[in-house]
């Protein structure tokens, strides 16, 4: 008699338990970098240097958190203890930001400022890189679009309630009134405390069977054979280059709509654009998800980098308060079916036994993306000097290229046959 085969039930609770951590990282990540950072870097810096102060915060604390996110991840590959492989690095990450976090608030200089945000970004990556593997390991093959639907869900609600919420605390700030920061800093340090509450007390690990991979030097966190796994190479550039578009759109925003549109409260104004397209990515993530699962994750992902290139487009030829919004929809829903078809397509690429380590591996190209992002910054006010505004037209046909560029490199990526 033929017995059926038995796979994992995955449950809604289980989709929750292994995602719900991206809700609070991204609540405090989105509003930092639109918000929170933003109107810190002003306290410091002059108008004619605001974009290149900016950058400069924001970049060096996106490469630290490249950097360190692969080495903790391969730490967990190859921990073994009684709370599991990844939780005590979640645990100690999450604690490690609701300690920091008041030093955004602390901070009485630029430099102090670029302490704590740097600071926060290592503690935050110890606990992501760990914490991703549970989607692969848990997470039957033919699920992992819908799973990656969730983690983009979760994304999403935690940039929106950050942004919104961040968005009217801040909206009257001033330095000589600064209850908004700390009022700010309060419910980002609650939402990620009862998340790692509820992850200690209902998030359990299964038994690793087999031995683990050793962890012998951290420099080899970082690598992967391109000739055994050319498509992981390409899979890599193409996410690098659609999250530099991304982040390069976010971080300038709050400027853009002050300097060019010309808006009252560029802080609202910043948060209504983030807060549409995060919308736009909640009408995408779950047909995304269906999608990829069943007609596949390569050319939805091309299919998203298209639409993403014609917001773009649409804010060059014809800026106004309108056409960013609409853009802003463009861009979220493009943005928003790529995270989920080549985070599915991430978790198909990873060598087994070593999915926390390939799965950092690819957010650093995330991470890679937004902090190059941050280099146009100079070049933005450089160019404003020049003729006003024309830094903005120039950061918007540069994010124009990425988006092109991204799109020929995930076209070049292959799956492999057994999955």
């Amino acid at each position: 008699m033929n017995l059926p085969r038995l796979r994992p039930v995955i449950k809604l609770p289980d989709y929750f338990k292994i995602t719900v951590l991206s809700l609070g990282l991204a609540a405090l990540s989105q509003s930092s970098h639109a918000i929170l950072l933003p109107l810190r870097v002003l306290d410091f810096a002059g108008e004619t240097g605001k974009n290149t102060a900016l950058a400069a915060v924001t970049f060096t604390g996106l490469v630290l958190a490249m950097l360190s996110q692969p080495v903790a991840a391969a730490f967990s590959d190859s921990t073994s203890s009684r709370w599991g492989r990844r939780k005590p690095y979640v645990m100690a990450g999450g604690v490690a930001v609701l300690v920091l976090l008041p030093g955004i608030g602390l901070a009485g200089s630029f430099a102090g400022l670029f302490l704590f945000y740097c600071l926060i970004q290592l503690a935050a990556n110890t606990a992501q890189g760990p914490y991703q593997a549970y989607l692969p390991e848990l997470v039957p093959l033919d699920r992992r679009g819908r799973a990656s639907s969730f983690k983009a869900l979760m994304e999403l609600l935690g940039g929106a309630v950050g942004i919104f919420i961040i968005g009217r605390l801040m909206s009257d700030y001033a330095t000589d009134n600064q209850s908004g920061v700390w009022n700010s800093l309060a419910v980002l340090s609650l939402i990620i405390a009862t998340i790692l509450g509820y992850l200690w007390l209902r998030l359990k690990e299964t038994p690793t069977p087999g031995p683990l991979p050793p962890f012998r030097n951290p420099l080899l966190s970082y690598r992967f054979s391109l000739k055994d796994n050319p498509s992981f190479g390409w899979f890599l550039g193409s996410r690098l280059f659609v999250f530099m578009a991304s982040a390069t759109l976010q971080t300038f925003a709050l400027f853009y709509l002050r300097d060019v549109i010309g808006v009252e409260n560029p802080a609202g104004s910043a948060a209504a654009f983030i807060i549409v397209a995060g919308v736009s990515m909640g009408l995408a993530i779950f047909p995304a998800g269906y999608l990829a699962d069943r007609y596949g994750k390569i050319w939805l992902s091309q299919a998203a980098v298209v639409f993403g290139a014609g917001g773009v487009i649409l804010l060059l030829l014809s800026p106004s308060s309108v056409t960013v919004m609409i853009a802003a929809g463009m861009t979220g829903y493009a943005i928003g079916t790529f995270s989920v078809a080549n985070w599915a397509l991430a978790t198909v690429l990873v060598l087994k036994g070593e999915e926390a380590r390939y799965l950092a591996i690819a957010n650093m190209a995330t991470a890679g993306g937004a902090a190059l992002a941050r280099l146009i910054g100079p070049a933005i006010d450089y160019f404003n000097r020049v003729e006003a505004n024309l830094g903005y037209q120039i950061m918007l046909g540069a994010c124009l290229l990425y988006f092109v560029l991204g799109g020929l490199l995930i076209k070049k990526t292959r799956t492999p046959a057994s999955r």
